[in-house]
């Protein structure tokens, strides 16, 4: 079976088992998504804490805050490019100094050069020349970077516009890559990876399919993948490496989501003094007996009683607020919980 063929296959399992249709899927791939991304430029932030951050406000006990802010920066960058893509907005360079300022906008520079001064908090496009690292190859020089942006931009135009949406491999190729050719011409002086990833998990969103998390403990795979595709002027390393690393990803957000499906089982417990009148799985029953114990219990705590991670905890605690049997009463932080009935 090729890679093309296993992703098509997974992709139908993947809506068989309609993983996306679950409540707050999309929430939390995004924050996986964000995680990673930041985690592939060096922060140390994990998934749970950005969804304490994110969600609660709540900050991470020993991570700086520029690895905070790089996070919540980039978690703006994607709500603005989700944006961009239910528009079906074109592809401009204006829009990518855009998004590039949200990504930089706490944690950018200015930079002072021969040719003026500029701030990748701005947006702005570099006027200096970089390297990929000590002793690595040079990216282009900065006075050929809006030329060759604008050329990229008018390129993704066209193909996204003769493209069909059902043409699932095609879609994935165009994101490949503006990916890769972006973070080629490395038009700012910092952000590019992550710019490159948004771009094109932007045109997956617009495609409507599901978009590509390149996980952190890849990092080196990745990188060679780049520099093999560049140095061999060969698109193919880099399309490889991504439906290498997109298969892996679906069959593992499959694995989980049977393995949760399992856990939490569809035969309802007895003898556990709260009687709620319809089925719900065992896991479901222990939240409500957690809660009638503390209705002030958090998700944290409600996850690490199960013994899952907190996405889990969370989707189980909102199929009971889909049930009708529990309910929140104020806020997130002052708030509490409350049985149906109690």
């Amino acid at each position: 079976m090729t890679r093309e063929q296993k992703i098509l296959s997974l992709l139908a399992q993947f809506k068989e088992l309609g993983i996306d249709k679950q409540i707050d899927y999309d929430k939390f791939y995004l924050y996986s998504l964000i995680t990673h991304s930041t985690a592939i430029e060096g922060s140390t932030v994990t998934e749970i804490e950005n969804q304490l951050l994110f969600d609660e406000g709540i900050s991470a006990k020993g991570r700086s805050m520029t690895e905070q802010l790089m996070n919540l920066d980039l978690k703006a960058a994607y709500e603005q490019s989700i944006a961009f893509a239910k528009s079906h907005s074109d592809i401009s360079v204006d829009m990518l100094k855009k998004l590039s300022s949200i990504v930089l906008k706490n944690t950018g520079t200015i930079y002072q050069t021969a040719l003026g001064e500029f701030s990748s908090a701005n947006g702005d496009l570099r006027l200096l020349n970089v390297t990929a690292g000590t002793g690595g190859r040079s990216y282009m020089n900065y006075s050929k970077v809006p030329t060759k942006l604008a050329e990229l931009c008018e390129s993704i135009n066209q193909r996204r516009k003769a493209l069909s949406k059902t043409n699932v491999i095609e879609c994935y190729k165009l994101s490949f890559d503006a990916h890769f050719h972006l973070v080629t011409i490395h038009p700012w002086a910092d952000g590019n990876g992550r710019m490159s990833r948004l771009l094109m998990n932007q045109l997956q969103f617009e495609f409507g399919i599901i978009p590509t998390n390149i996980n952190k403990d890849h990092k080196a795979e990745y990188i060679e993948s780049l520099i093999a595709t560049r140095e061999n002027d060969d698109i193919e390393p880099f399309h490889n490496f991504m439906f290498d690393e997109h298969i892996r990803n679906l069959e593992q957000t499959i694995r989980n989501y049977q393995a949760s499906i399992e856990d939490e089982g569809l035969e309802p417990r007895i003898d556990v003094g709260i009687n709620v009148g319809i089925n719900v799985g065992i896991n479901e029953q222990r939240v409500l007996e957690l809660i009638q114990i503390n209705n002030r219990i958090t998700a944290k705590e409600i996850a690490e009683s199960l013994s899952v991670s907190l996405r889990q905890g969370e989707r189980i605690m909102a199929a009971l607020k889909e049930k009708g049997l529990i309910k929140r009463v104020g806020s997130n932080k002052s708030g509490h919980w409350e049985l149906r009935g109690g």
